[in-house]
């Protein structure tokens, strides 16, 4: 008979098999999944459209990738993805990467995801993330519109760092405030921080990590706190989305007394109202004379530029 398929539950273990960590070979890999080596590799193969080998290379380098955005040392990193020296995998990652690894910051705008023949990722701390196929569904439409408002806020976080502080700090809408319990937002500063200071709160909430603490609120601060919350808040949605779990309630600790939300409307909340303040932004930037070195804010011309190609 001619072999199949490997079905769900048992590609599911040959993942397993290439990922773990004491797995570094293709002998080692095909006895955790108590297969022969060339029966692991055709299965692989056969149900993933990569071979194991290359599989574990590449996932291990997209880990590096996130490792090095989060601060660790390209030391740390390489030999975490395996490889036995600094020199080695310095060239992997050039390779896979267009860049050194020595050059990757916490700000680099592209995912560490490399590119797949069968949309299997590296999902944090260590696990797999599974793109999926066909037409965009209702997960995807929603998951454009997070990266979409974690990017524009980033590049509107980076035109206000240009201005002075009077400009910054100056009320130009009295009286305005996007929520009644949120305060005032009559300056430029105070709109582009509730914009930063909504995603800390309600992740504080939702992994219970406590009240986040009060910055500065100077564009160069906001930006160092929006590249610390953004990739932990694209993680949450994507954890969530993969778990089905939109429907969960979230008892918030952090309001007075404790109120229980749905994380769907928690979601819908955010993605309502960080388009509103990003456009009062944007329009607040225009007032003060600023020339417009940011997106108009567009996610088809967002997209277009991401991908470049149609959106």
């Amino acid at each position: 008979m001619p072999e199949t398929t490997p079905a769900p539950d048992r590609l599911r273990e040959l993942l397993d098999a290439v990922l773990d960590e004491e797995n570094a070979t293709l002998e080692a890999m095909a006895g955790d999944a108590f297969a022969s080596p060339f029966h692991f590799s055709r299965q692989l193969s056969r149900g993933a459209g990569e071979p194991p080998v290359s599989m574990r290379r590449r996932v291990l380098l997209e880990r590096a990738a996130w490792q090095l955005r989060r601060g660790a040392s390209v030391t740390d990193a390489a030999f975490a993805a395996g490889y036995d020296s600094v020199e080695g995998f310095s060239r992997a990652f050039a390779r896979a990467y267009g860049q050194s690894p020595s050059t990757v910051t916490a700000h680099d705008p592209a995912s560490h995801w490399l590119p797949a023949p069968n949309g299997i990722h590296f999902h944090p701390p260590m696990s797999l993330w599974v793109e999926g196929g066909g037409k965009p569904s209702g997960g995807e439409v929603t998951a454009l519109l997070v990266e979409h408002d974690l990017d524009d806020t980033r590049d509107l976080l980076e035109a206000a760092k240009g201005l002075s502080g009077e400009e910054y700090r100056r009320p130009r809408l009295a009286g305005h405030r996007a929520l009644p319990f949120d305060g005032a937002e009559e300056s430029l500063a105070q709109v582009l921080g509730h914009l930063v200071l909504a995603k800390e709160v309600w992740l504080a909430s939702i992994d219970g990590s406590g009240a986040p603490e009060p910055g500065s609120g100077d564009a160069a601060d906001l930006i160092d706190r929006h590249a610390a919350v953004a990739p932990r808040w694209l993680a949450m949605v994507r954890d969530v989305e993969r778990r089905g779990a939109w429907g969960d309630r979230l008892v918030d600790a952090l309001c007075e007394p404790p109120e229980t939300f749905v994380l769907g409307s928690v979601l819908a909340h955010v993605l309502t109202y960080a388009p509103h303040r990003r456009q009062v932004a944007r329009w607040l930037l225009a007032d003060l004379g600023s020339a417009p070195p940011w997106p108009e804010g567009d996610p088809i011309t967002w997209l277009q530029r991401r991908t470049g190609g149609p959106a």
